[in-house]
């Protein structure tokens, strides 16, 4: 077994997990705008912003929080050179294919998908893909303990 110590990591390996975990960071900030929301500050959203967010069910927050948080904790542990950082994006993927079955095919919005929302419901899960991706061939290289 080689020596992890000896191991160089390529640069856009630390590119990306620096990226995604700035990415990540913004997902955070997201569900903590939501959950620690007070009824002042939700009068000022917009009405169907409003109500989606207070009829979303307790399962659909808990996916909403496994993706972000998940995939924040798999970013520092990528950072970290863990090989544990996969199974993490596994599990935050899940969340996040959990939370866009419920925004897309389950939750009745009045909100009108526009050309912002689209992109990011393409993005989110080919981020998450992506990351899982350069998991597997961090350890596959023996860049990850």
């Amino acid at each position: 077994m080689m020596n992890q110590e000896k191991i160089k990591v390529p640069g856009w390996f630390w590119a990306v997990a620096v990226l995604a975990l700035i990415w990540n960071l913004m997902g955070v900030m997201a569900y903590l705008g939501q959950a620690m929301a007070t009824p002042e500050m939700m009068e000022s959203w917009p009405e169907d912003t409003r109500q989606m967010i207070e009829n979303r069910p307790a399962w659909a927050t808990a996916a909403f929080a496994i993706a972000v948080w998940g995939s924040t904790i798999a970013c520092i542990l990528l950072l970290l050179r863990r090989a544990l950082s996969e199974k993490i994006f596994i599990l935050a993927f899940i969340g996040i294919m959990v939370q866009m079955a419920y925004n897309l095919f389950v939750a009745e919005q009045n909100v009108d998908y526009g050309p912002g929302e689209i992109a990011m419901t393409i993005m989110i899960p080919a981020i998450g893909i992506y990351l899982i991706w350069v998991a597997r061939k961090a350890k596959a290289s023996g860049w990850l303990r």
